[in-house]
């Protein structure tokens, strides 16, 4: 049984108006097209079907629990089409296709949202059963936090819409380079951006770096100048607790940690010191990156007893 999604916006197109699925959900009946005519089909699906050999085609509607209605069809190249038999009997195995497809539709589903919502690692670890407060691991990890240069200015001067606009383009910059690259987006944070980059994959630190500068290349090609697009980021690394927090009926998958929490101080600091890329000591030496950032010595954190090395990273 092959289960085939579209994409919402796939609803709204010509083809999809002009075949026989749309007439299906919306009219919820059955629809029954013999295909071997001469001349052409009221339906282009039709002359596709025919011209691959098939002889017959039947479609119905399934419809799910909570108003979803969804499509089976079936289509034959034997020569003589569905016998009256064979439709009986599809017909009567329609309530168990039913059941099997919102099953495995609803599974899909769950894995989508998660995988949308919380990245695909912590997905997984959720799909498995990790729902309870405090259940999750240590994990070794390159850390980075981004937050968007000027928001509170742009928010206060700009209308609702135009605001969230300019966010999703600046999530956009960042976020597709940490996906391409590996990395794997925690949180959201109003304007704000947690990724970690597991250091049990290979050339983890030097694959941030990669993610970053594909970003801020991104972002200097932007011809708009209004509302420029910048961004600071902190950049770390070292062991964070990776897990659920929250209360009892509320949970948050994310990571926690004084190595996540000195990432947030060196994104902090590039207002400070100007530069729009900081990151730690530790970092360096993890990545080896010397020559691709510059020292700018130890510098006092708040929340941290001990001075920090930090580098500008050269984007």
């Amino acid at each position: 049984m092959d289960i085939q999604n579209v994409a919402y916006d796939v609803e709204a197109t010509e083809v999809f108006l002009r075949s026989p699925f749309h007439f299906v959900l919306a009219t919820g009946s059955q629809i029954r097209q013999v295909l071997q005519l001469h001349g052409p089909h009221k339906y282009p699906v039709y002359e596709e079907l025919r011209d691959q050999g098939h002889t017959d085609y039947v479609a119905w509607p399934m419809d799910h629990t909570q108003g979803r209605r969804h499509l089976i069809t079936f289509a034959t190249d034997s020569p003589q089409g569905f016998e009256p038999t064979d439709v009986e009997l599809m017909e009567a195995t329609l309530p168990l296709f039913s059941l099997i497809s919102e099953i495995r539709l609803k599974n899909q589903l769950a894995r989508t949202l998660l995988q949308t919502y919380v990245g695909p690692h912590a997905s997984e670890q959720i799909l498995e059963g990790a729902t309870t407060r405090g259940s999750g691991t240590t994990l070794s990890a390159a850390i980075m936090i981004c937050d968007l240069r000027n928001f509170t200015l742009l928010s206060g001067s700009q209308h609702r819409d135009h605001v969230i606009d300019i966010l999703n383009d600046y999530f956009d910059l960042i976020a597709d380079p940490i996906e391409k690259f590996g990395g794997e987006i925690l949180k959201f944070m109003g304007d704000g951006l947690l990724a970690v980059f597991p250091l049990n994959r290979p050339n983890a630190c030097q694959r941030l770096i990669a993610a970053l500068t594909a970003a801020y290349e991104a972002s200097a090609r932007r011809t708009s100048t209004k509302f420029p697009v910048q961004f600071g980021t902190g950049v770390h690394v070292g062991e964070v607790m990776y897990g659920n927090i929250g209360s009892r009926r509320r949970l948050d998958f994310t990571v926690i940690g004084p190595a996540v929490n000195l990432a947030s101080r060196l994104e902090t600091l590039t207002k400070k010191l100007k530069r729009p890329v900081l990151i730690s000591g530790d970092f360096v030496a993890s990545a080896g990156c010397a020559d691709q950032s510059d020292c700018l010595g130890m510098h006092g954190v708040k929340g941290f007893d001990e001075m920090v090395e930090v580098h500008a990273l050269n984007i």
